[in-house]
């Protein structure tokens, strides 16, 4: 159930209504949309409160949710979220870029990297430290040692980074050297490690899982924003479909359907639908045209000798060319890059 609040509604009027919600045992969660503060109600009893709310003093109106993800639904804030990276705005006004080399190999490797990404624009910086891979044998990241070369390659350039969180017992360390916690397609519904980003004052960005329903990405979601984390960024990255010439098949309607469904950002991830590198500009194009937050691309500095994807990971080149493309699609759909260059200079 969601309580809107009248526009200027008094403080005590709001506390009213979270005392009597909160009475017959329901979780509440406010926010503000359009100057209006907005009650979520979650709980057994929200059906016998409907009229009792709606008599209350300042409440304008109450309305019952149909989705079970509640916090993450349209209805819940109407107006889009934007999620606050170290100054960098996801979901704002315009596309963010993300880039960098699927794994931490060493620190020359990322400087490397980071520099080539930075120049062509850039705004986070990703690098895996800790990497799930389908092979036992294959290389699996520097784990701890990663993350601290990339959160000192990130400072010396500038860049907030990200990288992918496997368990909740790592949490604390990823804290002291991650600016986003990131959740793999292969964790999207590790609801133990959901509950632990939670309830992180960190920024999450949450892959879709490559046989997941857009509903199931935002139930999963739905545990962090429960927990009190609203910092929520989702990530579309293909689906597994019973089509081979690609590794996932980039699912490119999910960017528009989400936006109608949810206020969170969404970005798009081309690398991992890709598979290859020669589709990663068509399906990054893409990506941009349908209204994706961001884009996240792999790229690395000498990909033939990536010891994670390579087969994926764009040359720093091979990025500067897809930057402009993308920048003027962005510009088409009323959307330029240059926006978030005149605020980040602010």
């Amino acid at each position: 159930m969601i309580v809107v609040m009248q526009q200027g509604a008094a403080f005590e009027e709001v506390a009213a209504v979270i005392r009597r919600v909160e009475a017959v045992g329901c979780q509440v969660y406010t926010s503000k949309d359009r100057g209006r503060t907005i009650v979520g109600v979650i709980g057994r009893n929200v059906d016998s409160l409907h009229e009792v709310v709606a008599e209350l003093p300042g409440v304008e109106d109450v309305l019952d949710i149909g989705p079970a993800y509640r916090l993450a639904s349209r209805e819940y804030r109407r107006a889009s979220s934007v999620v606050d990276v170290r100054g960098v705005a996801v979901g704002g006004e315009r596309p963010v870029l993300i880039a960098g080399p699927c794994a931490v190999e060493s620190h020359e490797q990322l400087l490397a990297s980071a520099h080539a990404v930075k120049a062509a624009g850039a705004d986070l910086l990703r690098g895996g430290a800790f990497k799930p891979r389908t092979s036992p044998y294959s290389f699996r990241g520097l784990g701890a040692e990663g993350l601290r070369i990339l959160h000192d390659v990130g400072r010396r350039t500038g860049l907030p980074v990200v990288s992918e969180i496997l368990s909740p017992t790592d949490i604390d360390l990823f804290l002291e050297h991650v600016d986003v916690l990131q959740i793999g397609a292969r964790n999207m519904q590790n609801y133990n490690l959901l509950d632990e980003v939670g309830k992180a004052a960190r920024p999450v960005l949450l892959k879709r899982g490559m046989m997941s329903t857009i509903e199931e990405l935002l139930l999963s979601a739905e545990y962090i924003l429960a927990r009190g984390n609203e910092r929520v960024i989702l990530c579309e990255r293909g689906i597994r479909t019973f089509e081979t010439s690609t590794r996932h098949t980039p699912d490119i309607a999910a960017i528009p359907v989400v936006k109608q469904l949810s206020h969170l950002p969404i970005v798009f991830d081309p690398s991992h639908a890709a598979g290859a590198r020669r589709y990663v500009p068509p399906f990054a194009r893409a990506g941009i045209a349908a209204g994706a937050d961001g884009i996240l691309v792999e790229v690395h500095a000498n990909p033939d000798e990536a010891l994670c994807d390579g087969r994926q990971a764009l040359a720093p080149a091979d990025y500067v060319r897809l930057v402009g493309e993308m920048r003027a699609i962005a510009a088409a759909i009323g959307r330029p890059f240059e926006a978030a260059a005149a605020a980040n200079a602010r």
